[in-house]
């Protein structure tokens, strides 16, 4: 089969799948008619599949021909984002108030048209090629649930691979990272006590609103002290509230923030510190505080070989001057890092940027848009780079 070729003869199909997505973006967890339309497609191409997974999540197969071998996984996210599209696209978002501003409407596409295409040669194929169609990455994250209802079993998968838009890479190019990509995420509340008073008699009460100035500022050591210089973690109180009038010395003051590290014992690290540093200051201002923890994404930590494999297949695809090699990590979340974690496995970015049409603006953005030119892109990097795993 002459994949180009083939991914030609589809290109048009795909890039009307797109669209249909892009016109009906659903919520995460409320992909229904999302979910439904990805199972019309794949009963059309005669794909098995299985619903349920994580909920609204879709786990499709094909089962190669030639016999047993590995098994490869590709993912793709599903859910839209609450921001009101703005675009003037005849296709522009039908559902007030949700867009896909994150370019998971192409992800979904692009992982269609590479079922089809992999189903059309299933003849030539030894081993297996599972779909991930993954709800909610935008929120509480359906990767993890995926893998704990059992995505990666029966049969096992080797491999997986995943890829995201970018719009700050052209298109026709394509983003790699050996190592660390994205780094894990958290929440941190901080509740600090004190002793409510009159504010004229400031020397009866401990005011929680200077105990609070105290440990935001104490915390800001945490990454210029406590942590290595080579190292990153980064953390950001977005929230403070407390007080409930000027004349007030106020008992409560709680601070909300988000901490985001590059690996696991960097998480540990840096949440035993602030725990230290935010009690610590609270007892000597004469009060206390209290802190949570609610640990988001894990690090997403690419595998060495498989990105070797997605290099070599994008040499071979678009030419070595259009492979962009990210220099740092990225501390925003991404829940591919749990099949990272699982397994062998690899994300890499799609380039889907074009200053010359206007096609600039960023993710999460009201007028994100995307030059769709990147969808055959994307197509022969996720056929090929499967073909090479199935064959590794």
């Amino acid at each position: 089969m002459n994949i180009e070729e083939s991914i030609d003869e589809i290109l048009e199909e795909v890039i009307g799948i797109r669209r249909d997505f892009h016109k009906h973006p659903e919520l995460s967890g409320k992909e229904i008619r999302t979910g439904k339309k990805i199972c019309e497609y794949l009963d059309k191409w005669n794909i098995q599949y299985e619903t349920g997974i994580a909920e609204t999540g879709i786990v499709g197969i094909i089962r190669g021909k030639k016999g047993e071998g590995k098994t490869v996984g590709i993912r793709a996210d599903i859910d839209a984002l609450p921001i009101n599209e703005t675009g003037d696209y005849d296709y522009c978002s039908i559902n007030p108030g949700i867009m896909h501003a994150c370019g998971h409407d192409v992800h979904t596409a692009i992982l269609l048209g590479t079922a089809k295409l992999l189903k059309g040669i299933e003849q030539e194929i030894r081993g297996n090629i599972k779909l991930f169609f993954q709800p909610a990455e935008e929120a509480i994250g359906g990767a993890e649930r995926m893998i704990k209802d059992g995505c990666l079993e029966n049969p096992k998968v080797d491999y997986a691979i995943g890829l995201h838009v970018m719009p700050n890479i052209p298109v026709g190019k394509v983003e790699l990272k050996y190592g660390k990509l994205n780094g894990n995420s958290g929440n941190v509340k901080i509740t600090i006590n004190g002793k409510s008073g009159h504010a004229a008699y400031p020397d009866q009460s401990v005011d929680a609103i200077v105990i609070a100035a105290n440990v935001i500022t104490g915390l800001q050591t945490l990454v210029s002290r406590n942590v290595s210089p080579l190292n990153s973690v980064v953390l950001t109180f977005g929230k403070i509230y407390g007080g409930e009038k000027s004349n007030i010395i106020t008992d409560k003051v709680v601070l909300e923030g988000t901490l985001r590290t590059l690996d696991t014992q960097s998480r540990m690290e840096a949440k035993e510190k602030i725990k230290k540093i935010a009690e610590n200051i609270a007892i000597g201002l004469g009060g206390s505080a209290d802190i949570e923890f609610k640990d988001g994404y894990v690090a997403l930590i690419n595998d060495t070989d498989v990105v070797h494999v997605i290099r070599d297949t994008a040499i071979d695809i678009l030419g070595e001057e259009n492979i962009v090699y990210k220099e740092f990590p990225s501390m925003g979340g991404e829940d591919f890092s749990y099949f990272t974690e699982k397994i062998p496995s690899a994300f890499y970015h799609l380039g889907c940027g074009n200053e010359e049409k206007g096609i600039n603006e960023p993710l999460h953005n009201k007028k994100f848009m995307v030059d769709e030119d990147c969808i055959k892109t994307g197509l022969m990097m996720q056929v090929k780079t499967v073909l090479a795993l199935l064959n590794k």
